[in-house]
């Protein structure tokens, strides 16, 4: 993966180091007061109406080796937005800064990345487990819908870093594979 970064301060505050925000995309961010986050919904994902307005909704996020994840069921608005349109913005709220990921929503179906997504689930507390190319469990988010609820990569494109801690800071990183 290849980087490059602009600073976008406009009152002369360094760069956001890159090793600091690949260090919080590589950190799982829960809901519940008190365990890391800022002690509220952290991660909220923004697709694309068929009238071109945004839909902006909360999501259950999970990260593993730095890449985002999450579910949606089949016929909600998000899982309709993506199949016709896969662009998309995950917000994560931390501590330190607020992550704006760009990039691109792909429906995960490939059995060995659901089971270990669906562990990192299970080990947050949600008991999913995987059937068939969907993730199913006991329970879900009210607005989730029914099961089978389908698993998302978000594959970024653009992540900005905008410091909320005493460094602050505002940057943005140009995300490229090395293939």
């Amino acid at each position: 993966m290849s980087i490059t970064q602009r600073n976008l301060s406009g009152y002369d505050l360094p760069v956001i180091e890159w090793e600091r925000v690949r260090s919080a995309l590589a950190t799982d961010y829960t809901q519940a007061p008190g365990t890391g986050g800022p002690d509220r919904h952290t991660s909220w994902l923004t697709t694309t109406n068929p009238d071109g307005t945004s839909h902006v909704r909360p999501v259950g996020a999970v990260q593993v080796d730095g890449v985002r994840y999450f579910n949606s069921g089949p016929a909600t608005r998000k899982s309709r937005n993506i199949a016709a349109d896969p662009q998309c913005v995950l917000s994560i709220a931390t501590q330190q800064f607020d992550l704006v990921i760009e990039g691109r929503a792909v429906r995960v179906t490939d059995a060995s990345e659901l089971n270990t997504v669906v562990e990192v689930f299970r080990r947050g507390g949600w008991p999913a487990q995987v059937e068939r190319d969907a993730l199913t469990a006991e329970f879900s988010a009210p607005s989730a819908g029914p099961p089978p609820w389908w698993l998302f990569r978000v594959e970024p494109e653009t992540v900005f870093a905008f410091g909320t801690d005493e460094t602050g800071g505002a940057t943005k990183y140009e995300v490229g594979s090395d293939d």
